[in-house]
């Protein structure tokens, strides 16, 4: 599955429903709260460890951060690589 979260800030329980091999992107505000020094860094770095967790490249370009702010292992994935995800997870949930 492929979740998409969009809301900021970022809930705890949404993190805890996302089952192991599913793949997260953090779109829009969401990726405010990926970052090395936030609150959910220890949630996210654990996360990784049965997840795929990315974030639209234009997305920490337009809010002025750099890949190296955010969590360890959170990829920066672009446009075309978004669509891939979306082609290849039928089942998609968003999360605003």
């Amino acid at each position: 599955m492929l979740h998409l979260i969009f809301q900021s800030p970022i809930e705890t329980a949404i993190l805890e429903r996302i089952d192991s091999g599913d793949v997260v992107v953090f779109l829009e505000n969401a990726v405010l709260r990926i970052l090395q020094n936030g609150l959910l860094s220890g949630m996210l770095t654990q996360q990784l460890k049965r997840n795929r967790l990315c974030v639209l490249s234009d997305d920490i370009v337009v809010r002025g951060i750099t890949a190296d702010e955010l969590v360890n292992g959170i990829e920066v994935i672009d446009y075309s690589e978004l669509v891939e995800l979306t082609v290849n997870n039928p089942v998609i949930q968003s999360w605003a």
